[in-house]
C-alpha cells in the first residue's frame, strides 16, 4: 500500500520527507475556490470549510488508487468567523495583511486520509496567531520582498520564512501552521502499521 498525497503543496512535501514518511504526490484537480464561496454561501463553519475540502481532495484522487492511502489536506484563515484565502495580488496581500495586524487569529489545518473509496481517519488542528501593530511601510515592504513566496499561502505569510517578524504570540502546533497536522497523522500511520514505531 502507497501513502499519496493529493496536494502539490512543497512545505507538505518537504514535512513528510523529513519524517521519513514514504509517499507520492498526485495533485486534486478540485475547483477549490468554487467550493469555498458555495460552501460560505450557506454559512459553514470555517473549520467545516477546511475539514470539507482536504476530504474532496483526498476522495477525488482514492477515485483512481482505491487500494492505496491517499491523504488530503487544506488550511484555512479564520478571522473571527471571516475566510481569508491565498492572495491573488500584491494588493489584496496589504489588505489581508492590514485586517490581521494587531489581531488574533486561526489557522485550521485539516488533514483526511481515504482507503478503498472511504474516509478513515480525519484530524484539524488548530493554532492562534496574535500578529503584530506593525507599521504601513513594514507591511509594503515585505510583500514587495516576499510577494513570490506568501502568494501561495493564505493571509499572506510565511511563519517559516520572513513572515516570522510579524508575530508576537503563536499558540499551537508548528506543523499545523505550516498546512499538516503532522504528530496526528504520523500518530495513525504508526498504529496501522505503514510506519514503523
Amino acid at each position: 500500500m502507497t501513502l499519496i498525497l493529493a496536494s502539490s503543496s512543497q512545505i507538505r512535501m518537504q514535512l513528510l520527507n523529513a519524517a521519513a514518511v514514504p509517499f507520492t504526490a498526485s495533485p486534486a484537480r478540485i475547483d477549490e475556490e468554487t467550493i469555498r464561496r458555495a460552501l460560505e454561501a450557506e454559512n459553514a463553519r470555517p473549520r467545516d470549510i477546511a475539514d470539507t475540502l482536504a476530504e474532496m481532495k483526498a476522495r477525488k484522487v482514492a477515485e483512481r488508487h482505491p487500494q492505496d492511502l491517499v491523504l488530503g489536506c487544506d488550511q484555512v484563515l479564520d478571522l473571527k468567523g471571516k475566510v481569508l484565502s491565498k492572495p491573488d495580488s500584491p494588493q489584496m496581500a496589504l489588505d489581508q495583511l492590514t485586517q490581521l495586524r494587531g489581531q488574533t487569529h486561526k489557522l485550521l489545518s485539516a488533514a483526511v486520509l481515504y482507503h478503498e473509496a472511504k474516509p478513515i481517519w480525519r484530524f484539524i488542528g488548530e493554532a492562534r496567531l496574535t500578529m503584530r501593530s506593525v507599521s504601513d511601510t513594514y507591511l509594503s515592504d515585505y510583500i514587495e520582498r516576499n510577494w513570490e513566496s506568501i502568494r501561495h499561502s493564505v493571509g499572506a505569510y510565511k511563519l517559516e520564512e520572513e513572515g516570522s517578524r510579524l508575530f508576537s504570540a503563536v499558540d499551537g502546533d508548528y506543523f499545523t501552521v505550516l498546512g499538516l497536522p503532522l504528530l496526528p497523522l504520523l500518530g495513525y500511520l504508526g498504529d496501522r502499521g505503514f510506519i514503523p514505531t
